[in-house]
């Protein structure tokens, strides 16, 4: 039986009988996921939403932030309905502060949904129109990219070729059965091998035209 946490259920705010729209952005370490969605935040139109950036800055001592820290302090996963509350009073709060405007900026969602389970259960609260997924096939590059930001960020175990594999592996398994939820039609692989300015060029050539329309929507 789940715990009560003292958190009320409410959701974001969304217009009436509307679902967020938004797009997913996934990736495997490596990959250039982190330097894509900080690339986008700063682009008129869209409202990127990096879920690790929102982890980071939790507050332990709130009610919702001790769940958090019950679980990972004994070295286990947050359950999902947690996860999902957390990015919804997240969210909640940025469309209070109207850093979002659901009418008007496309919501980039960055680490969430990450399991097959939050998918399903953000159905009801988001309309996904695309599922970028970034690729680079080039495993050596993936690795130096890793390899470079272990020890920049001084966690030197990180940088071991077994760990970066073990994670890899990991996103994979996980990944595969979100990607597989999703109708073909609306994931769209982009190569994140090579600049920065060529990836988000390739990015922003799939995610125009549904910026567009959300205008469109918007001004209609």
């Amino acid at each position: 039986m789940a715990r009560s946490t003292g958190i009320s259920d409410r959701l974001p705010k969304q217009p009436a009988d509307h679902r967020y729209r938004a797009v997913l952005l996934l990736g495997a370490p490596g990959s250039g996921k982190g330097t894509q969605g900080g690339i986008l935040k700063n682009i008129p139109g869209f409202f990127h939403f990096s879920m690790g950036d929102a982890l980071r800055n939790i507050d332990i001592h709130s009610p919702l932030g001790k769940v958090f820290y019950d679980y990972t302090s004994r070295g286990e996963l947050v359950p999902d309905e947690y996860v999902i509350k957390f990015w919804a009073m997240t969210l909640d709060a940025h469309a209070t502060l109207g850093d979002f405007k659901p009418l008007a900026d496309l919501l980039v969602l960055d680490g969430i949904p990450r399991t097959l389970n939050q998918a399903k259960i953000m159905e009801k609260y988001i309309d996904v129109l695309k599922v970028i997924h970034l690729v680079c096939r080039d495993e050596k590059v993936m690795f130096e990219r890793l390899r470079r930001r272990a020890l920049k960020e001084n966690r030197v175990d990180d940088a071991d070729e077994k760990v970066i594999r073990r994670r890899l592996k990991v996103y994979e398994e996980s990944t595969k059965p979100v990607l597989d939820n999703y109708p073909g039609d609306k994931v769209t692989e982009v190569e994140s091998q090579g600049s920065p300015a060529r990836v988000v060029f390739d990015i922003l050539k799939v995610l125009s035209p549904i910026q567009d329309q959300h205008y469109t929507g918007v001004a209609g």
